[in-house]
């Protein structure tokens, strides 16, 4: 059946149709001139009318739209399976195979699969894709590369009023994710609407953090534990200690009470293997290193106080703001202050006075980093002042080897973690140096500006390859290293080795060349006292002289001194007269 519906109109409806045609201009209005209208109005002679040469030129501003990606996951389950079949039924599961089995177009399709991944196998015993050729011989170094670096991506705090990026922590395992704490450090310089909250980005995605981490107060340090990709450590602003589950969300699992944490900042904390994995220890400018553990993080499991006098007095103690631990030496810890010490202490010494074993002294501020070699625990880096300094354990009064002095303060450092004669450092000028030790210890062997701001902290990845730095302005810089400088060396661990141990041997001779040299004086000065000593016992039993007696004699010998000194210039005079009558005389005979 077809249905059709037909609509009809008048043609007039339509409207009038256009005509155009060609013909010549006709004049329909002609308006004279009309000298009243000019009467309101002045003549102003000569008129002055300025013109512009140059062509008119307008400015515009474009800005595309800010395309911000969203990383979304899927979860793959076991699938396949009609609705009616629950996977995780083995009954249904069994009963549903069999029936699959018994099927005669199932039997024919994987006959049909066999004959090809047969195939597929025996090309497979025939050719190994996986061989290594080349595997016993040594890699050829090129040396014609240049150490360089190149920014991959800038992570931006998020929020409208920027902090600085205090502390960054790469996520063992992948290394595909970046934990960074953000927090102001200027003392009152804090907005009432600055926030609290820290974040965790995905490196190839620098548009929005993958995660927020929500603290009570601003986050001074933060650190993930080397065994879990998901749990984190952290340090707040107002002294509290709180750690992180991501798996748990965005709030803390637990905080410390704040009447039994730090009084300051928290600048440094580090967890320590145990067999529970829940142990961390922090320090602070109060003075205080403590020990937590994450089960009942409430109140410190142990407390030391950095009182060189080893009295305990909180009020004399350093103030620490770096710290370092190694886990191949699980007693020893050290603590880097701000007046410049480094202490070095043992945790499991008898009582609270004997855990502070040495100090180590060179720099004039703060040690803003601190940390051992991972090749070779017994030397430490530490970053203060203008300078960077690479210290041995065995020698106490000075370092083995320093940089220069920088035009700009020194901010942080950090070894790389698969090259023993390799170190970065950031400045307040916002400058990257990459030191080789082994090419050259007077410049560093690359100096990367990465942006206008100072630089404050400084991290590198595993591998050795990636490397963030944190500026004021809250921008976080992940930069890519030439594979120079994250490509272990041949000989390159003997060669720093016996680098270590040569400076070490020289610093102990000049260490002591010098004691030698204080006892001389030393024994010098005794000598001399005894000899005065004596003087005044022989002048004591011959009678001692009167005040008068002394300043007759100390008189007489003056004068005596005026006269021998006037008999001197005399003789030279009457010489130097009889000099000039030779000179007269001879002039006298030439002419």
């Amino acid at each position: 059946m077809e249905i059709v519906h037909v609509y009809t109109k008048k043609r007039s409806d339509f409207g009038r149709p256009c005509n155009f045609s060609d013909r010549p201009a006709e004049l329909r209005v002609d308006i004279c001139p009309d000298p009243s209208l000019g009467e309101p109005f002045l003549d102003r002679n000569p008129c002055d009318v300025p013109l512009q040469c140059s062509q008119d030129m307008s400015e515009h501003e474009v800005n595309t739209d800010r395309y911000e990606s969203v990383s979304c996951g899927i979860n793959h389950v076991e699938g396949g399976w009609p609705k009616d079949i629950y996977p995780h039924e083995m009954e249904q599961t069994i009963r549903f195979r069999k029936k699959v089995e018994k099927d005669e177009h199932y039997c024919n399709t994987v006959l049909q699969l066999g004959s090809l991944m047969e195939h597929c196998i025996k090309q497979n015993n025939a050719i190994d894709i996986y061989e290594e050729y080349f595997e016993d011989q040594d890699l050829v170094e090129d040396m014609q590369e240049c150490p360089s670096a190149k920014t991959i991506n800038i992570f931006r705090d998020p929020n409208k009023v920027k902090r600085t990026v205090t502390s960054m922590s790469w996520q063992p395992g992948g290394c595909r994710k970046l934990a960074v704490a953000y927090s102001c450090l200027d003392f009152q310089k804090a907005t009432k609407d600055m926030s609290f909250d820290s974040y965790i980005w995905d490196i190839e995605n620098p548009n929005k953090p993958e995660m927020c981490i929500k603290a009570v107060s601003s986050l001074v340090c933060l650190e993930y534990i080397p065994t879990d990709s998901h749990i984190l450590a952290g340090g707040c602003y107002n002294g509290q200690i709180a750690y992180w589950d991501t798996r748990k969300g965005s709030q803390p699992v637990d905080t410390s009470k704040i009447e039994n944490g730090h009084r300051d900042p928290v600048y440094k904390i580090i967890w320590l293997p145990s067999k529970t994995g829940t142990d961390v220890f922090s320090a602070s400018t109060d003075g205080q290193v403590l020990w937590w553990d994450t089960r009942k993080i409430s109140e410190p499991t142990e407390k030391l106080i950095l009182d060189l006098n080893k009295e305990g007095n909180l009020d004399n103690a350093l103030g620490a703001i770096s710290l370092e631990f190694e886990s191949t030496m699980p007693t020893k810890f050290m603590v880097g202050t701000e007046q410049g010490l480094v202490v070095s202490c043992n945790r499991k010494a008898k009582t609270p006075a004997e855990k502070i074993v040495s100090t180590y002294s060179g720099h004039q501020g703060p040690i803003y980093a601190l940390q051992r070699n991972p090749f070779f625990p017994k030397n430490f880096l530490t970053v203060g002042d203008w300078t960077a300094r690479i210290w041995s354990e065995d020698i106490k009064d000075a370092s083995i080897m320093s940089t220069k002095y920088q035009m700009s303060y020194l901010s942080d450092a950090c070894w790389s973690p698969v090259r023993p004669s390799v170190f970065a450092s950031v400045k307040m000028d916002g400058t990257l140096d990459l030191w080789d030790i082994l090419f050259k210890q007077n410049d560093p062997t690359l100096s990367l500006k990465v942006c206008d701001e100072a630089l404050y902290s400084l991290r590198m990845q595993e591998n050795g390859r990636f490397l963030s730095c944190g500026s004021q302005l809250g921008n976080t810089t992940l930069l890519e290293i030439s594979p120079g400088l994250c490509t272990l060396q041949r000989n390159e661990k003997s060669l720093v080795a016996a680098m270590f141990e040569r400076e070490t041997k020289r610093e102990k001779i000049l260490e002591a060349r010098q004691r030698e040299m204080r006892l001389k004086e030393r024994s010098r000065s005794e000598q001399s006292k005894d000899e005065d000593a004596g003087a005044a016992s022989a002048r004591e039993g011959d009678g001692e002289e009167t005040p008068e007696e002394m300043i007759a004699r100390a008189e007489a010998e003056f004068f005596e001194v005026i006269d021998a000194e006037l008999r001197k210039k005399e003789k030279e005079e009457e010489k130097q007269r009889e000099k000039d009558v030779c000179e007269e005389k001879l002039i006298m005979e030439e002419s």
